[in-house]
């Protein structure tokens, strides 16, 4: 009867010391799911910043609408990748010309200005970065013109570019001849003939300049009709057509060749939005520019170029007490490719001379003799021998149309708030990949 209570208080301080330990684990497995938790949390956290939430990011702000981190990173893959394949092509071309030191001295050049590039990521990302915000312009103001592009336009590119046309090959572009249209007038006569001197080179008197007009489409016989007769003319061969098999294996080839050399980073997604955005800028291209005409105002100008006003005003006091243009521009003139043939700078329209130069040869009439003016080349006398509007040949033409188009996007830039995120785009420009040698 003496053991009992010795039993029961040797139970109660198990049951209490049981009790503490497992107060204490509950504690423990709190504080270690919370823990566990809170690491969880945060590796998920990471993920969705790296995964979700930082490609959404804007590396900038075209008015409302931002270019995330993705699209400027596709676009910087897809540059590098395109600038890698520049240089293999620069030196299997240097390559070629190893003979030739002038020649691969300037692939040389070629190379290290790739090399510049890749090597200073955010040299080219700042390019991309506004190349991207000039094509943000372009949606937004295509949006307003009614410009879009479907998917079927860009399928069609797509295939065009592979050369298969399921509508049949299309019609080669027009021939364009030479038509002249402007004549010397007894005025210019005299003022290119000099009469004394040297006598001045073909370059000296106003050449016609060409125009342009499409030949009409070649007549074809009709049945029946007896064929004109013509020189005979042996056909060449003609390459094998491209079918729709063709370019669906050699569009895969590509796209598989892209995802070789980027790592699997860049989309085909993204190859077929690049091809979106260029026939959208096409589309807005064709729409600015398709009030110009194929023509411009230009003036025909010689010069005589000295180095200070008072050679200048000599030269000009020479002129009008009568001595020969031609003989002062050979004896006088700074400028080597026009001095033995009068001056003679040919015609030219507004912007392609120094703005002082250009701006006096425009108030000029035909055969009035400047007072002297002052460029960044000296001091020149001008005589304008002829001005009127002429017509461009194409390739003058498309310069042209470029030039109105640069000049209609800078002026939307200032239309527009545009925000640049330096710190966030240049955190991320990718690096470029190159495969291993196989």
């Amino acid at each position: 009867m003496a053991n009992k209570p010795v039993a029961k208080i040797v139970n109660q301080k198990h049951e209490a010391r049981a009790a503490r330990e497992r107060r204490q684990n509950r504690i423990i497995t709190i504080v270690a799911a919370i823990v566990a938790i809170t690491v969880i949390g945060l590796i998920i956290a990471a993920l969705v910043n790296e995964y979700w939430l930082k490609p959404l990011q804007a590396v900038a702000k075209v008015g409302d609408q931002k270019i995330t981190v993705t699209q400027f990173q596709n676009r910087v893959r897809y540059s590098q990748l395109q600038l890698l394949q520049q240089r293999s092509q620069y030196q299997s071309f240097k390559s070629l010309y190893a003979t030739d030191q002038s020649t691969s001295d300037y692939f040389d050049s070629l190379i290290a200005q790739i090399e510049n590039k890749l090597t200073n990521p955010n040299q080219l990302g700042a390019e991309v970065l506004d190349q991207l915000i000039n094509e943000a312009i372009v949606q937004q103001e295509a949006k307003k013109l009614g410009i879009s592009v479907s998917d079927e336009e860009v399928e069609t590119a797509f295939r065009e570019n592979f050369g298969y046309y399921a509508n049949g090959t299309p019609t080669p572009t027009v021939t364009w001849v030479p038509v002249a249209t402007s004549t010397l007038s007894p005025t210019q006569e005299w003022l290119t003939r000099p009469t004394t001197g040297p006598t001045p080179t073909a370059t000296a008197t106003l050449q016609p300049t060409p125009t342009f007009t499409p030949l009409p489409p070649t007549a074809t016989a009709t049945p029946g009709e007896a064929p004109t007769a013509t020189a005979t003319v042996t056909p060449m061969p003609t390459a094998t057509p491209i079918t729709l098999e063709s370019y669906q294996q050699g569009y895969k080839q590509y796209i598989d060749s892209v995802k070789t050399n980027t790592n699997n980073s860049l989309p085909e997604s993204e190859i077929r939005n690049l091809m979106r955005s260029f026939l959208l800028q096409q589309k807005v291209y064709e729409a600015v520019t398709a009030d110009l005409k194929p023509e411009e105002e230009q003036v025909w100008a010689r010069h005589i170029l000295v180095g200070s006003e008072e050679e200048a005003k000599a030269v000009l006091d020479r002129l009008n007490k009568g001595e020969d243009w031609y003989i002062l521009a050979a004896e006088l003139s700074l400028d080597s490719s026009n001095k033995d043939r009068g001056g003679d700078l040919s015609w030219f329209g507004r912007g392609q001379m120094d703005p002082a130069f250009e701006e006096a040869a425009f108030k000029l009439g035909i055969g009035e003799i400047s007072q002297p003016v002052q460029s960044q080349f000296g001091w020149h006398i001008i005589q304008v021998l002829g001005h009127e509007v002429r017509p461009l040949d194409p390739y003058a033409f498309e310069q042209a149309r470029q030039k109105a188009f640069n000049t209609w996007l800078e002026q939307k830039k200032t239309e527009i708030t545009i925000e640049k995120y330096d710190s966030v785009w240049q955190a991320v420009v990718p690096t470029p990949y190159v495969p291993e040698a196989q």
